[in-house]
């Protein structure tokens, strides 16, 4: 067998680049840039919403183990179960079985879909209660009566874009399951590297904004 004849026996499965160094199609090539340059921004604002909590005097810790931290787990597990969908849909592509990657791919959406419906939910709540990007609840002004309304503009700011990002998944994924039969595998692959990455963002902004902001009383 010739070198190049080898090397094309040797062209990695599912998530490797391939057995050759530099072996990437343009396609996922430009996914993992994209990824790179948005991770430089989460890392931006997480970085910047630290500095301003270190930096307050004093920072609200409105969140109570239920109904709202156990309300942001749900929604935590219905991501991570997503992942799990999407790393099946890969292999069900990696097969060549187009039904199979259709269903996962699906299933990959509920679970976006239903982490975006809890989420809105919860926005819904924290709005009715008198939280925006400038103004905090009165409730809150009792119990922290220096806190700044930084909290609400970062709040929102962090998890309305990384909900912005969850949709656009949802919306990638519904055009890779409409149109599977004409979709290649590496293309169901760079899908299922966008979804990892919008996971992979949420486990740092829930320990940041949730679980450091539980509420502990007097």
């Amino acid at each position: 067998m010739s070198t190049e004849a080898h090397a094309e026996h040797l062209v990695g499965t599912d998530w490797e680049g391939g057995a050759l160094p530099y072996r990437v199609g343009h396609k996922k090539l430009g996914m993992w840039l994209f990824i790179v340059s948005d991770a430089l921004t989460f890392t931006a604002l997480l970085m910047g919403y630290s500095y301003v909590r270190a930096s307050s005097e004093q920072w609200p810790e409105p969140f109570h183990f239920y109904p709202s931290i156990i309300f942001s787990t749900v929604m935590t597990l219905c991501l991570l179960a997503s992942s799990f969908t999407m790393v099946m849909a890969v292999k069900a592509s990696a097969r060549k079985d187009r039904q199979g990657t259709r269903r996962w791919i699906l299933a990959t959406m509920l679970g976006g879909l239903l982490f975006l419906g809890l989420h809105i939910t919860e926005w819904k709540h924290l709005i009715d209660e008198g939280l925006t990007p400038k103004t905090l609840p009165a409730e809150w002004l009792r119990e922290w009566p220096n806190a700044t309304y930084l909290f609400g503009s970062t709040f929102f700011a962090i998890t309305g874009l990384h909900m912005f990002h969850v949709l656009t998944g949802v919306i990638y994924l519904g055009v890779i399951a409409l149109r599977v039969r004409r979709m290649s595998h590496e293309d169901v692959e760079i899908g299922g590297l966008y979804w990892h990455f919008v996971d992979l963002v949420w486990m740092f902004v829930f320990p940041m904004i949730y679980l450091l902001s539980v509420f502990r009383g007097k």
